[in-house]
């Protein structure tokens, strides 16, 4: 794999628009990855309801789990399904609506300068093998691209937003990327009240 820098698109992997995306500040590239979960409806998987919510596709009259999303604008710059397929919505040159309220280190809006990569899963049901296998190529990418993604900077959605999100829940295997990337294990960061 290899990212194309003339687009800021992985190349060869399945590409889908998402609309829900915007400039990163000027100067600004990424420096963070944060992993998340999710599944649509909860807790099932398959269906492609995923890439439908992150391109404004998503009928919510299909579910009526999916009442609550309606009129929702989120997406991330990377899926991973069950399967290990990889998709990719946003260019890693442009935010992508994934982090929401947010901090790292003090700093807050971690959509700024992070990339933000799903996994399909719940914080119940855990992740496959080949989900993991995937994830470490793709950060191992994305380190080399982007420098300032130090072994410190790969997070879960839960330790930027402590209280308010959980995934990719707590029996996500940091340790395994730990062991394998040499990533450090994650630190909850302090939730800090935006001025």
């Amino acid at each position: 794999m290899q990212v194309d820098a003339s687009t800021g698109l992985i190349a060869g992997v399945s590409f889908m628009e998402s609309p829900n995306r915007s400039p990163r500040p000027k100067r600004s590239e990424p420096e963070l990855i944060v992993v998340h979960g999710i599944s649509l409806p909860a807790g099932q998987f398959g269906g492609g309801y995923i890439g439908k919510l992150f391109t404004n596709q998503l009928d919510t009259r299909d579910d009526p789990r999916f009442a609550a999303l309606a009129g929702l604008q989120v997406s991330a710059h990377l899926l991973i399904a069950r399967d290990g397929h990889l998709t990719q919505f946003v260019s890693f040159d442009e935010r992508a609506w994934h982090a929401g309220e947010s901090v790292f280190q003090g700093r807050h809006e971690c959509n700024d300068f992070s990339i933000g990569i799903e996994l399909e899963g719940t914080d119940a049901s855990g992740f496959r093998d080949i989900q993991y296998e995937r994830l470490e190529s793709v950060i191992r990418l994305l380190r080399e691209v982007y420098p300032r993604i130090g072994s410190d900077r790969v997070v879960g959605h839960c330790h930027i937003a402590p209280g308010r999100k959980s995934d990719p829940g707590p029996d996500f295997d940091w340790g395994r990327l730990q062991r394998n990337l040499g990533i450090t294990r994650p630190i909850t960061q302090r939730r800090v009240l935006a001025t």
